[in-house]
């Protein structure tokens, strides 16, 4: 529906008609709107749909051009599938994006007969040796890349767009560079742009049926397209949150929908209004909140066994895991229970100690937090005093509380807690820990030895934390796991505190202990998970974790996905901000190998004329904004009305899916801006389509529609021409260093030029190898010297293998741009110039019959949240109150990895986008 401005009366409805310069000389006698026809996209003509199907097949044949090369890990394919992998064995693991992309490549991956044994660990790792199906792993995304061409075909023509306009939108999408490479790819942006141009579709399709008036409303073509946008916004949200924006897109034109329809008072009733509000409520909010919910279902289904991510969620949640489900325990905790305690905040930390001691401070046994069930981190509770026998005397020894009924732990109870396996006590006494040294921090330890009775500095006292706590009983006595308490400790006044923070390899990366004076209260809380005594028999009263159910599962999730997400706000090789990404100043490197290179940039052509369209219409709307505030009366023309609302909407778009961003902290790249690329794509079109189809004007353009097919023809011509210069980025192809510099535009454009051949008959006289960088250029300076020895030389080595008879190393020579100079050229330099050697050294190693052997694997994969402990880093502010687990244990070496911080070394690495919790 055109928007009013203030000039203009919605009550005031006559007859409308148009003059022959487009001005309006009436109004309509309802809420439709001025200069709208039908543009139902099933009533096209064959000849459009021919031309569609023409275009849809150009686009499968560009998206699917030797989608089996890379045949390694690209970029995110680390992560996603992985994640593919862990949902064909179950095991759950923790992401920050909804499920629905992820689940349909699993879905691929498994019909093609992945059984989810690679592990998609590193960039660069080899996909044929394992027999990995990921070309069809990588058809998913390329067919619903091929998709969005016909997508954005129709949708233009159901803005009122000529066929030829949109056959300019569809072949923008298919030599975008950009969107090219992203859908050839195990990713999820592809997926994401797919659905959010269905949602742009049926919306499109629905504001013309809407906007047509009464008699289209509530036909079956008009909740057709009302559902299908709804279906639409559920699915894109489905795939990653950036699917709000496209809601809040949707909605805030919703609004104005219902704002006009509001203002028709003679034709819109009360009831009639409801009825519109409804509809919109149940297709708009109903069926995206229950598609989104039901994916999370499935998730949940898939996801039955422990994994990796286990660890970020809490423990009532664990426990509704395969073999994390724990037997029923008994209720009531006593003096002399064997307990394991775990801390509240990081869900899933226990309390644990082990035979090292501290490097430093009292070099006392080490007190950590450790997130898997062990014999360490069983504490036997003592009271203060030791009790008295039947004769009055004292009862010696830890197990004294064996053979007497024991009295139970309350709020306030004074206790010594003994690690049951080492024979020491819970200690803290006014030293700084090791790591955190902080004045209001002191170090806990486990100090004695068998049949030592302990000192004044094992004594802490039970404070029960009320709030917290469920059930009136579990406010007074400690009860497992209905209890959350605090022990403060008697001497010093600290509470026994662990916060993200890790110690070093000689605490083995388990999570710090403190005893804090000021520690933060969730921080500082605990409670009882086992359970045991002598005196508690089968009978005893028994409690379990209480099961969440599927809705506290699916809300405790989207909590944990929303903080982890905000919480990637580390540095990155390769991100960039909002304000560079309309201007195309940065790409990502996705892939370098055998002196290929995967680069995501965009055809630049189709970017900067899509940001110049937005502008274009920008500067439009301030100029009309201050033209009507003079009194010119430029809406009464049907074009400029049309003009304002149909590309506002695409604008809108634009900015719903763009400036958000300015406001997000977290890592962000350049396909982050795909989806308002998409937009400002149609806008771009929609802005040329006005100005040589619907304006007229001196120079006669729309009464001349060769000029306006002449001028697509000639954009699509330099777009197939940027896309072809670029396509080597895109495809992974082999190319040259000059022809890379030569497009070289910006030094901001930072893929590596040196990385490839100098010359295109070097791919086929060189085997693929191992993931090996480029020499760094060596020195060519001065004359009079001269150079090392021979360019090739061949020297026997023992054999690597049983295939590997010997290796070659070579020596190569470059001048100062990094160029290779072969032979004779190095003749023709010797004595001219000096040679020294730079960086690096490279060998070959060749079996019997001359073929080159891989000798070192393909680059890792940087560290990334999916890799990392999720609890903590030591450089991250501590005492946030923010929940993480626990991290690795050194008693399980398996169990353990370690991060270890990579510099800019330009080499491809993965967005840090996907979030694991630690192995």
């Amino acid at each position: 529906m055109a928007p009013k401005t203030p000039s203009e009366s919605w009550s005031d409805k006559k007859e409308v008609s148009r003059a022959p310069n487009g001005t309006t000389k009436g109004k309509p006698t309802d809420y439709t709107s001025h200069g709208v026809t039908d543009n139902d996209i099933f009533m096209l003509p064959s000849s459009d749909f021919q031309l569609l199907g023409l275009l849809t097949i150009v686009a499968a044949v560009v998206r699917l051009f030797r989608i089996y090369q890379p045949s390694s890990v690209v970029f995110d394919e680390v992560h996603f599938g992985g994640f593919a992998s862990k949902y064909i064995k179950g095991k759950f693991f923790m992401d920050v994006h909804p499920p629905l992309a992820k689940l349909l490549l699993t879905l691929a991956g498994w019909m093609a007969g992945f059984d989810g044994e690679f592990d998609f660990k590193d960039i660069g790792k080899d996909y044929l040796e394992p027999g990995v199906p990921y070309v069809a792993m990588r058809l998913l995304p390329a067919i619903m890349g091929v998709m969005t061409v016909p997508m954005i075909f129709l949708t233009l023509k159901a803005a009122g767009c000529r066929t030829m306009t949109a056959a300019l939108g569809a072949g923008m999408v298919i030599f975008e560079n950009g969107l090219l490479t992203q859908s050839r790819l195990i990713l999820l942006d592809s997926p994401l742009i797919a659905f959010t141009a269905f949602t742009a579709l049926a919306w499109t399709c629905f504001t013309n049926q809407h906007e047509q008036g009464p008699s289209k409303a509530f036909d079956p073509s008009w909740w057709f397209w009302l559902a299908a946008t709804g279906f639409g916004l559920g699915a894109t949200v489905s795939v990653k949150w950036v699917g709000l924006f496209t809601i809040a897109w949707v909605g805030s034109l919703t609004i104005v929908q219902l704002w006009v329809l509001l203002g028709d008072n003679k034709n819109v009733t009360v009831r009639l209004w409801f009825k519109h509000f409804l509809a919109r409520f149940f297709c708009l909010i109903v069926i995206p909140m229950t598609f989104y919910v039901t994916l999370f279902g499935i998730h949940f289904l898939c996801l039955v066994n422990p994994g990796d991510g286990d660890g970020f969620m809490s423990s009532e949640f664990q426990a509704t895991l395969n073999s994390k489900a724990m037997q029923d325990v008994p209720v009531d905790v006593m003096m002399g229970s064997r307990v394991s305690i775990r801390h509240h905040n990081t869900h899933g930390g226990y309390l644990h100690s082990h035979n090292s001691m501290y490097p430093t401070g009292s070099k006392q046994q080490q007190i950590t937090l450790y997130p898997h069930k062990d014999e360490n981190n069983v504490w036997l509770l003592e009271n203060q005093t030791q009790p008295l026998g039947l004769d009055g005397e004292e009862i010696k020894g830890v197990k004294a509380w064996d053979d007497i009924e024991p009295a139970s732990v309350v709020d306030g109870s004074i206790l010594r807690l003994y690690h049951v396996v080492t024979d020491r006590r819970l200690h803290s006494h006014d030293v700084r820990p090791p790591v955190s040294e902080a004045d209001w921090q002191n170090e806990v330890s486990a100090y004695g030895y068998e049949g030592f009775e302990g000192d004044a500095n094992d004594l802490f006292r039970v404070e029960i934390v009320k709030s917290l706590s469920d059930g009136a009983l579990a406010k007074t006595q400690v009860r497992t796991i209905e209890t959350k308490f605090k022990l403060v400790h008697i001497m010093t006044g600290c509470s026994l505190f662990s916060h993200k923070v890790k110690l070093p390899d000689w605490g083995f990366e388990q999570q710090e202990v403190t005893c804090a004076k000021q520690g933060t209260l969730p921080n500082s809380i605990w409670y009882v998970e086992q359970n045991e005594h002598p005196k508690l028999g089968a009978n005893a009263e028994k409690v379990n974790y209480k099961n969440p159910g599927f809705l506290g599962k699916f809300w405790e999730l989207q909590k944990v996905m929303w903080t982890t997400n905000a919480g990637l706000v580390e540095s990155h090789a390769w991100d960039s901000r909002p304000p560079s990404w309309p201007i195309l100043r940065r790409g990502i490197n996705f892939w370098g190998k055998d002196h290929r290179q995967i680069y995501l940039i965009g055809n630049p052509i189709i970017w900067w004329s899509s940001t110049v369209a937005v502008g274009i219409y920008i500067i439009f709307k301030g100029l009309s904004v201050l033209r009507w505030q003079r009194g010119f009366n430029d809406y009464d023309n049907i074009n400029f009305k049309r003009f304002d609302y149909e590309i506002g909407m695409s604008v809108l778009g634009w900015a719903f899916h763009y400036f958000p961003f300015y406001l997000m902290q977290r890592q962000l790249f350049l396909h982050h801006y795909f989806p308002a690329l998409y937009f400002a794509i149609i806008t771009m079109c929609q802005v040329y389509d006005f100005a040589t189809n619907r304006v007229g004007g001196v120079f006669g353009v729309r009464d001349t529609p060769a000029i306006g097919r002449t001028g697509i023809v000639a954009f699509l011509a330099a777009s197939i021409v940027a896309f072809t210069l670029y396509a080597p980025l895109s495809y992974g192809n082999p190319w040259t260093q000059k022809a890379c510099q030569n497009v070289k535009l910006f030094d901001t454009w930072d893929f590596d030029c040196n990385a490839f051949h100098t010359d295109l008959d070097q791919y086929n006289m060189v085997q693929p190898s191992s993931n090996i960088q480029p020499t760094a250029a060596p020195e060519v300076p001065a004359a009079g010297q001269k150079k090392p020895p021979p360019v090739e030389h061949v020297t026997p080595q023992a054999s690597v293998d049983q295939a590997s008879i010997h290796r070659e190393e070579k020596i190569e020579y470059r001048d100062q741009d990094g160029n290779l100079l072969n032979e004779e050229q190095v003749a023709e330099l010797e004595g001219k110039v000096s040679f020294q050697t730079r960086y690096e050294t490279r060998t070959k190693v060749i079996d019997a019959d001359g073929n080159e052997v891989e000798e070192s694997s393909a680059g890792t994969a940087p560290p990334h949240p999916a890799d990392q402990e999720p609890e903590t880093a030591a450089d991250q502010p501590e005492d946030d109150g923010r929940e993480y687990p626990a991290t690795a244990s050194p008693e399980d070496d398996q169990r353990k990895e370690k991060s270890v911080k990579k510099k800019d070394d330009g080499k491809p690495r993965p967005a840090s986008e996907a979030k694991d919790a630690t192995k």
